[in-house]
Order: structure tokens, then sequence, then C-alpha cells
């Protein structure tokens, strides 16, 4: 009841912004402004106090990085080469494809179910696969998004967007933070965290208004597919490099509930942000989100014998 009583509440978010948009409630053009404060304001927010609090030096467990990061890249290569091999999609919507499937909602999924479920020493890997999305998968997709854009006779403009871009500053401004040790003043971080906050209901309810029946139906099979390699596939990929690598039991524990969980909803802010596949990305969030109730009690059940809860 744990997984079910932190996912369904998503899952609701994005309904709801689905029935108002629906029943004439609201606008379904409001979505394009809350997706632009979540994309500039709330998300960079987030960001530099998720990765700024972290010690450096906790960001460097390389056998978690392998697994949950190789998974995760893994993944991501597997569809974008799948998708760009049929020779129907731009670099843009592979990418976009790519990251559906691999890109996952740590933060706000993994993070509170492991904390729940297995006290404060679960949430340490759980913040460094925060980091990992946040410092990794986050630039990669900005950066083949807007190569596609602009192009590759364009890299001095490419690299300046691609530092400029809300999501690339902010990682580096919190790991510069992070690696100097400095804690963050009090008042900057609450008013970072209460910033921050606004990120989820933005995103989740404007991912719901946006959302048409036509345009989940229209994307079903696609959706689908994807949720079968965010919610299967990648699990069972980084459950592997787990046990290859011989990470620790919790830790194990951690990095396969960090890879299944939902895709992150950070997918559809940047895919509306460009412009490219959002309804896909929106159904992918929210099948995945519906879905994942059963896949996540599936696999805590499963993993069980490897770590007890701690509560």
């Amino acid at each position: 009841m744990e997984v079910a009583s932190l996912v369904l509440p998503v899952f609701a978010i994005i309904v709801t912004g689905w029935l108002a948009g629906e029943l004439g409630y609201l606008s379904r053009s409001l979505a394009d402004a809350l997706v632009h404060f979540a994309y500039n304001v709330a998300m960079p927010a987030l960001l530099i106090v998720t990765i700024a609090q972290e010690p450096a030096r906790n960001l460097l467990e390389w056998r978690f990085l392998l697994a949950f990061g190789g998974g995760s890249l893994l993944c991501f290569a597997l569809v974008f080469l799948a998708v760009r091999a049929g020779g129907k999609r731009d670099l843009a919507s592979s990418t976009i494809h790519g990251m559906a499937a691999a890109m996952t909602n740590t933060g706000f999924v993994a993070l509170p179910i492991l904390h729940a479920i297995y006290g404060q020493p679960a949430v340490l890997p759980a913040a460094v696969a925060t980091v990992f999305v946040a410092g990794v998968m986050f630039p990669l997709t900005v950066i083949l998004l807007e190569r596609d854009v602009r192009g590759p006779a364009h890299s001095a403009g490419l690299a300046k967007q691609i530092l400029l871009n809300p999501m690339v500053l902010s990682t580096l401004i919190g790991l510069v933070w992070a690696i100097t040790g400095l804690p963050i003043p009090a008042p900057v971080a609450a008013y970072l965290n209460i910033i921050a906050a606004a990120l989820t209901p933005c995103a989740l309810f404007a991912i719901g208004l946006g959302l048409s029946v036509d345009g989940l139906r229209s994307n079903l099979k696609a959706s689908f597919a994807l949720s079968t390699v965010k919610l299967v596939v990648m699990p069972l990929i980084v459950y592997g490099l787990c046990v290859v690598t011989g990470l620790n039991p919790l830790y194990t524990v951690a990095a396969v509930i960090c890879a299944a969980v939902p895709t992150a909803k950070t997918v559809y802010v940047l895919a509306h942000e460009h412009k490219v596949e959002e309804k896909l990305v929106a159904a992918t969030v929210s099948v995945t989100t519906m879905l994942s109730v059963a896949t996540l009690l599936i696999a805590l059940y499963l993993l069980s014998g490897l770590a007890p809860g701690a509560r």
C-alpha cells in the first residue's frame, strides 16, 4: 500500500488536469504557461537544491552509477537506435522516444518509496540516481534536441545554447556548489525548495490539461511499447548490472526501484518546450504512472529477500 499511496496521487493529478480541460473548466492553452514555468523556474530550482546539498564524494559510488546509469543509457540507446533504424523519425523524435523509455522519476517517486520502506540508508542511492538523471540524462537530451534544431554547422551557437539552457546551467551550478562543500544558506535553501515544490503539480497538471482522449488513443500502442521497456526491460538490465558489479543488497534494491518507477514528467516538459512528440510523452507518462502501481509492488516483493525493510 506504500507504493499505491505514493503513485496513485501522481496519476490523480494528471486525471484532474485532463478533466479540467475536457470539461472546459480551464483552457488547454494554459498548459503552455504551466510548462514554461516548470521548465524555466521550478526545474532549475529543484536541480540546484538537490545537487548542491549532496556531498561530492557521495556522488561517486561507481558500482551504483554503473548499474543504474549504465542501464539508463543502454535502454535509451536501444530505443533510440530502434526508432532511428525505422527511418521515419528525425534526431529529436528519436531522442524523445529514447528518453520516454529511459529517463526515470527518481526524485518524486523512487526516493519517497525507498525512504518509506528502508529508511534513511536508502535515501543516498536514490539521491545519487536523481543527480545522475539531472547531470547526465537531462543535458544529453538537451544536446541532442538542440543539435537537431541547429545542426552540426552551428557548433558555437549550439554550445552556447546548451550551456545557457536552464536545466544544464542549474545542474552545473549545483555540481560546482557540491564540489566546494559549502552549505546552502538556510533562507536560500528554503526559497529554492518552495519554488521546486511547484514542479510536480505544475508539470503533472499540464500533462493532463494537454492530454486528449484522441491523443491518448492514437499513441496507445507506442506508449505501451515504451512503458514495457521502462517498467520491465530497464529494471531487469539494471538488476543484471548490479549482480555483475557485486553491488551490495540495499543499493541493488535502490537501483532496481529507481529504474522501475514511471517515466519522468520532465521528459514531457522537454518535449513540450521543443514541440516534439508531446502527445506520445504525455500518454507514456500517464501509462507508466498507472501501470507502475502493479510493477513496483511486484519488484519490491521479489527484492524483499535481498534487503529486509527497515520499517
